[in-house]
């Protein structure tokens, strides 16, 4: 019996790491496609089948603790309001046709199941997260070797930004745009950094060892190479918020400052070379167009010479009309004007339960607008349910320094920094529908809340 029980706990941590390594290294190469959508199913989606049931068989004994649950009950209550959702837009809206809703709704059950894995994998033994944080430093170590084989021997990069490149087209790096490495999109590989960096940042602040502070240093160095060369502006702000969070919460104070400066001066060294600061400017002329538009100039004034009145005369020039200039942000622009009022539609459309999955198209570019919009207000509430339960446990073991050290502190507050900066990120970023990024959060978050769960249990 010893035997099978440890020959599970071996098969889902391997399991576990399989997805850490594989889901953010592998590129979204489409496996089988589903006939009449633009939906693929891939290689991960099997992976996570697979740990699917691996996971299931260890909460299966214990089914009435885990409904008992109240963090489990908001899971399950977000996925329910999602399948209601999908028939109200079937039937009711009839906005989405049933195969692709459904599909979309699975997804959404993919993206979860980690985090019961997560769960699992710290319950059985907490050493697994030692070997866990080497496999994320690995991985960010890959991602950056990617990315700069794209940007410098044109290396194929495979995204999923619309329907024609989700068919698995490989397209090449052009000077001047964003490195996408092995995800999705820039956006999704920014995000990811945003994650796991203040994870890194914190080991690096706490762990001791010559190799450890070596490999953690190289890893935060290439990972805001990284975050650089992905032009994401909202994630360069939100990993810096991040850093300090997670150091804050460790007491690291000197840290902080180091750690920050450390960043903001590679950011500048490495966005010389990157569009970046040009991004940054548009932002700027911008606000300074839409949102400051106060003139002071006054009209100019000439004096000539007037036979018939005064020999001085003041006489008003009328310059010639010249084109106003247009200051555009084309990220903003797609945002404000076709994006969001698509999702506000959708709202108006059926404000309880929105429209169902896949209705307002790939993109929303703002993750809370996008459940509005699919979901409605129940299904945003059930999201906000989720999310405050997480928030409330993590409340119960701060100061974090007091209850935890060594791996364990790295975890939590690695990933209670990050957690703002992520829901931030959602502002601007469809990032709970990116699969390579929804996966390994939920994982990670997964282990974290066992760790929480553990402590308040044992107090």
């Amino acid at each position: 019996m010893q035997k099978l029980s440890k020959l599970r706990n071996g098969i889902l941590k391997y399991l576990v790491a399989a997805v850490l390594l594989g889901v953010p290294l592998y590129p979204k190469f489409p496996f089988i496609r589903v006939p009449g959508t633009a939906v693929s199913i891939r290689l991960e989606d099997f992976l996570i089948l697979t740990l699917a049931v691996a996971t299931f068989f260890f909460f299966l004994p214990k089914l009435k603790e885990v409904v008992k649950d109240e963090l489990n009950r908001a899971i399950f209550l977000f996925l329910l309001v999602g399948f209601v959702s999908v028939i109200s837009g079937i039937f009711l809206t009839k906005t989405i046709p049933a195969q692709i809703g459904f599909l979309h709704w699975i997804r959404r059950i993919e993206y979860l199941v980690p985090f019961f894995a997560g769960m699992q994998v710290v319950k059985n033994d907490r050493n697994n997260l030692a070997f866990y944080l080497k496999l994320l430093i690995i991985t960010v170590f890959f991602v950056f070797i990617y990315g700069y084989g794209q940007k410098n021997y044109s290396w194929p990069i495979i995204i999923t930004q619309n329907e024609e490149y989700s068919k698995g087209v490989a397209l090449r790096y052009l000077p001047g745009s964003h490195i996408n490495s092995t995800f999705a999109g820039h956006y999704d590989l920014a995000t990811y950094l945003v994650l796991v960096m203040p994870i890194m940042i914190s080991a690096f602040l706490l762990l001791k060892g010559f190799w450890s502070k070596t490999s953690l240093f190289l890893a935060l160095i290439t990972g805001v190479w990284l975050l650089v060369n992905a032009v994401s502006r909202i994630s360069l702000v939100t990993y810096l918020l991040g850093v300090v969070a997670s150091s804050l919460l460790i007491k690291k104070y000197k840290g902080v400052f180091f750690v920050v400066a450390g960043s903001l001066i590679l950011m500048l060294v490495l966005g010389l070379s990157t569009n970046l600061a040009a991004r940054y400017e548009r932002i700027i002329d911008v606000v300074k167009e839409k949102v400051l538009n106060i003139s002071f100039s006054f009209p100019d004034e000439v004096f000539a010479q007037d036979a018939s009145d005064n020999p001085l005369r003041r006489v008003r020039a009328t310059p010639t009309p010249q084109p106003t200039p247009i200051f555009e942000d084309r990220s903003t622009s797609i945002r404000v004007n076709v994006e969001w009022p698509r999702a506000i539609r959708a709202l108006a459309k059926n404000p309880l339960l929105g429209t169902g999955y896949s209705s307002i198209t790939l993109a929303t570019d703002n993750d809370y607008l996008r459940l509005l919009g699919e979901v409605g207000l129940i299904g945003f509430f059930a999201f906000s349910l989720l999310i405050v339960k997480i928030g409330s446990l993590f409340y119960k073991v701060v100061p974090l320094f007091e209850n935890y050290t060594g791996i364990e502190l790295v975890f939590v507050s690695g990933v209670l920094g990050a957690l703002p900066g992520v829901l931030i990120n959602a502002l601007f970023i469809d990032v709970f529908e990116a699969s390579k990024f929804a996966i390994i959060f939920w994982l990670l978050m997964g282990m974290t809340v066992q760790l929480v769960k553990d402590k308040i249990y044992v107090q």
